[in-house]
């Protein structure tokens, strides 16, 4: 081989042995930057503070073991959720007072709603209401002093009912006891809801930012919120001690107007 063909094989696998190592400091950094945000996830996970959450179009897990009525109450059948292609036109009057009569299958909740703070909210909740959509619901998510959550399409906080509407809450809004407002996905803006809502029964709530819609505020039938509050719960598959051991679901809803 000539001393220019050695010359020419020397530099070309020079030039290899500079890609290759080339890609292995690219793949390097790849697998650290990988890593670094794998540990910053677990972090966030691990430190997240309780919200309420609401997740959509989530595919369903397969159907949960049968389990007791809580509060002694009789299984009903619960009518299949429906969906719809856009939020219902508005129909309540903000000159009127509506409240909202909560059959559940450990008692009677009456809430008032709060149709001047979010118009759009509540006539979604009194359409979806007289629709029937509530009957059978269940609470799915259940924290003392937190939330009694329920409403969801598919009764486990997932679900997708078709459409949102948004009514941003005044922004020093306190979830205090009494209060119940609309369950949102982190990821859509504050006051954006679909079906689900939360109920306050202490004051583990007060912290929460302004995110969630407010639907009303409880003024009958605290026992039975308390009663809701404190049936047993366990693990919920994501390191939360809220899924309620016992079923409990809403029977009725009813919306007086005065």
């Amino acid at each position: 081989m000539s001393q220019k063909a050695a010359r020419r094989a020397r530099q070309k696998d020079q030039r290899r042995a500079k890609i290759q190592e080339e890609i292995r400091r690219y793949n390097a950094k790849r697998r650290r930057r990988l890593i670094i945000n794998l540990v910053v996830l677990t972090a966030v996970i691990a430190g997240s503070a309780l919200f309420i959450y609401q997740i959509q179009g989530e595919e369903g897990e397969e159907d949960a073991p049968a389990v007791p009525v809580a509060c002694g109450g009789k299984e009903i059948d619960g009518k299949p959720p429906k969906t719809y292609s856009e939020p219902p036109p508005m129909t309540i009057d903000t000159a009127k007072t509506y409240t909202a009569v909560m059959e559940t299958s450990c008692g009677t909740v009456e809430f008032e709603l709060a149709d001047e703070i979010s118009p759009n909210t509540v006539n979604s909740f009194v359409f979806l209401a007289k629709e029937g959509f509530y009957e059978g619901r269940t609470f799915h998510r259940i924290i003392d002093t937190f939330a009694v959550q329920g409403g969801s399409p598919r009764d486990d906080g997932t679900g997708d009912i078709g459409y949102q509407v948004v009514d941003p809450p005044p922004a020093d809004f306190r979830y205090e006891k009494g209060v119940v407002a609309m369950a949102n996905n982190p990821a859509f803006p504050a006051g954006t809801s679909d079906s689900g809502f939360f109920i306050v029964p202490g004051e583990g709530s007060v912290g929460l930012p302004p995110d969630y819609a407010v639907l009303g505020r409880v003024t009958s039938g605290d026992e039975t919120v308390q009663k809701l509050s404190k049936i047993p719960t366990t693990d919920n598959g994501r390191g939360e001690q809220s899924l309620p051991t016992q079923r409990v679901f809403i029977v009725k809803v009813t919306i007086r107007e005065a």
